[in-house]
């Protein structure tokens, strides 16, 4: 995973903030939609947006089906997780 690719999902799209507070919950441990909504103070829809998006680009993964699905980060994001922690800091000095 290219450092461009996350400056990107986490400083240069829309909805970039709550994506990477979803990465940061789901690096201590697995959440299902609901849980991080409520962790999140998100509305449910907008969790399972990002969810998508998330998974879509394989940050993150799943377990289960549906409503009880638990996330959790991909292998090749945990590999990156420094890397994201520089981005995240960088754009909650800069926002």
């Amino acid at each position: 995973m290219k450092k461009v690719f996350l400056w990107w999902l986490i400083a240069g799209s829309k909805g970039g903030e709550n994506r990477a507070r979803i990465i940061l919950e789901l690096n201590s441990r697995p959440y299902n939609a609901n849980k991080l909504a409520e962790k999140l103070s998100l509305d449910y829809k907008t969790i399972r947006h990002h969810i998508d998006v998330l998974d879509e680009n394989k940050i993150i993964q799943s377990t289960g089906e549906k409503y009880g699905a638990l996330y959790y980060l991909s292998d090749e994001m945990e590999s990156v997780y420094d890397t994201f922690l520089e981005i995240w800091e960088e754009f909650k000095e800069n926002r």
